[in-house]
């Protein structure tokens, strides 16, 4: 069930859309601040809420990298592999990730702490390689640097 303060969160911004489907990624956003992931009990309360399907949101949740379906770590880190960055060198980055904190792509570490999940782009190209690490961008990544990188997210 949806808590009184996300339900009032998304009731204030329903007037900014011009119809309830367009409101369904920042109601979802708005879940997953306060949650961390979206549950299928959050994406079924927040369908009730907008006067929607279930499937009717869950496209929209699936189609969204940044939407988490499932658990996620204490920090996500988004490793960009588009052609931009792989051709800078985004699979070695993602190669130290994989050694550094021991999981798989789409993993979360043992203790919790970080989610490594790659992104077909996260939009910076000119600064390649990239990470996104809870929305802070992180440009021109080597793996030398990544240890520096993770000991800003305690």
């Amino acid at each position: 069930m949806l808590s009184e303060l996300e339900t009032e969160q998304i009731r204030s911004e329903i007037p900014r859309y011009p119809e309830l489907r367009a409101m369904v990624p920042e109601a979802l956003r708005i879940v997953q601040e306060h949650r961390g992931w979206i549950s299928d009990e959050s994406l079924r309360d927040v369908a009730s809420l907008l006067s929607m399907s279930v499937e009717e949101v869950d496209s929209v949740a699936t189609g969204y990298n940044m939407i988490f379906r499932r658990p996620v770590g204490r920090h996500v880190i988004m490793v960009c592999d588009n052609v931009s960055c792989w051709i800078m060198g985004s699979d070695a980055i993602l190669t130290k990730l994989r050694e550094r904190l021991d999981v798989a792509p789409g993993g979360t570490t043992a203790d919790g702490r970080f989610t490594l999940l790659p992104s077909a782009c996260l939009g910076d190209c000119h600064e390649a390689p990239v990470l996104l690490i809870d929305g802070d961008y992180h440009a021109n990544v080597t793996p030398e640097g990544i240890d520096a990188v993770l000991e800003s997210y305690p």
